[in-house]
């Protein structure tokens, strides 16, 4: 098992209650639920992925088990990384999709790959 199934399932069931259209896309060793074709939150192992965007990132960073997110030793500005007892609770978790939904629509889209 690459990421967490029980978070995943998890994260389906509150994207569902809220009406929100997604795709699920495997990468970075996880799974990410693309909103409008662009990242919006997901799974690396077992931490939640957030893309909360630059004006909730500080406050994001003060809530419990919130960490920047790094791969490269280098922090995404505007993405998290939550360990799995920082969203113990559902309300947590519902919090940070609330918070990547909220800032989709002013997220940029990725460039798409052109096919050569």
């Amino acid at each position: 098992m690459a990421f967490d199934e029980l978070l995943a399932d998890r994260i389906r069931i509150i994207l569902k209650e809220k009406q929100v259209q997604y795709t699920e896309k495997k990468m970075m060793g996880g799974l990410t639920f693309m909103v409008d074709e662009k990242m919006c939150i997901g799974i690396v192992k077992n931490n939640l992925m957030a893309r909360v965007g630059p004006d909730q990132y500080v406050k994001a960073l003060s809530r419990n088990g919130c960490k920047p997110m790094d791969f490269t030793g280098r922090p995404l500005k505007g993405y998290v990384f939550v360990e799995p007892y920082g969203v113990d609770m559902e309300e947590d978790l519902v919090e940070y999709i609330q918070m990547s939904l909220d800032y989709n629509p002013l997220a940029k889209s990725s460039r798409k790959k052109s096919k050569k």
